[in-house]
């Protein structure tokens, strides 16, 4: 069985998508064809690499993904297919590789060289397609493209701790579906450097001093109606392990999320301060 992954910021309003799963399932009738993702904010790579690095792992051994994010061919922005963590991976050069993953280097690179062959103005469709189905068939990387040894390296904004070790400034990396605010601080850094010391948290002008495992923990162990706590803020490790700040049971249609009700943005300050 062969798995094909699409992660774009084409959006659904378009013919985009329909296009590319039509053409994936001309060449690869019983391919199985997963939307991992079309909401991408456009052209942003970091919000990219944190969708793909917490999810192509759930994918078996062999699932080729099919990355269309700033997808353009240039000079500075060469296409690529690699061999990484037995999965495969068909992209732009931009950086969002090298965002996935510090721990794990690919273990083949090819740069894409089958363009002189094909006419296009849309590579998702005309090119990254036909090289993830050669894949999927079980085809080697070096008929497609030339082995290079690097790629193009994005260093996301880290966390810094300060000299005393008393404080962890992170920032705002991802705002998702329900408006939740992910930080680039995870729970293994939180242990490692409070070494078991309490700790306020502050995000924009409000403050926590609980990091919460489950949204529902807000409510445990509380008599009453659980809906009073609608719309209440918390902090918690989400489930790739990062610090989040919530609005429980969150709605951005209706009663909002913590990006919109606590004034929450991209690229803005996470500080945690231990006692």
């Amino acid at each position: 069985m062969s798995i094909i992954t699409l992660t774009t910021d084409f959006g659904t309003k378009d013919h985009f998508i329909g296009a590319v799963k039509g053409a994936i399932y001309s060449q690869l009738p019983k391919a199985v064809v997963v939307d991992i993702t079309h909401q991408i904010t456009p052209f942003n790579i970091p919000e990219t690499a944190y969708i793909i690095k917490n999810s192509y792992k759930s994918f078996p051994n062999g699932t080729t993904h099919i990355i269309g994010v700033d997808s353009e061919l240039s000079e500075t922005n060469k296409h690529i297919a690699l061999e990484l963590d037995n999965h495969y991976f068909v992209c732009p050069d931009n950086g969002l590789i090298s965002m996935i993953t510090k721990e794990i280097k690919p273990k083949r690179v090819v740069e894409i060289n089958i363009h002189d062959r094909v006419e296009s103005s849309f590579p998702v469709l005309d090119v990254f397609v036909q090289v993830a189905c050669h894949i999927s068939r079980g085809g080697k990387l070096a008929v497609i493209g030339k082995e290079v040894k690097t790629i193009k390296e994005i260093t996301e904004v880290q966390p810094k701790i300060s000299q005393d070790q008393n404080k962890i400034t992170g920032a705002i990396i991802y705002i998702d579906n329900y408006g939740n605010v992910i930080s680039n601080i995870n729970k293994k850094l939180i242990q490692e450097i409070g070494k078991g010391r309490g700790f306020n948290i502050t995000a924009g002008h409000y403050k926590f001093n609980t990091v919460f495992n489950k949204y529902n923990d807000i409510v445990a162990d509380k008599k009453g109606d659980a809906r009073q706590y609608d719309g209440s803020k918390l902090a918690i490790f989400n489930s790739a392990g990062n610090l989040e700040i919530a609005i429980y049971r969150s709605n951005l249609q209706t009663v909002g999320g913590a990006s919109t009700l606590l004034g929450l943005e991209y690229r803005d300050n996470i500080i945690i301060e231990f006692k």
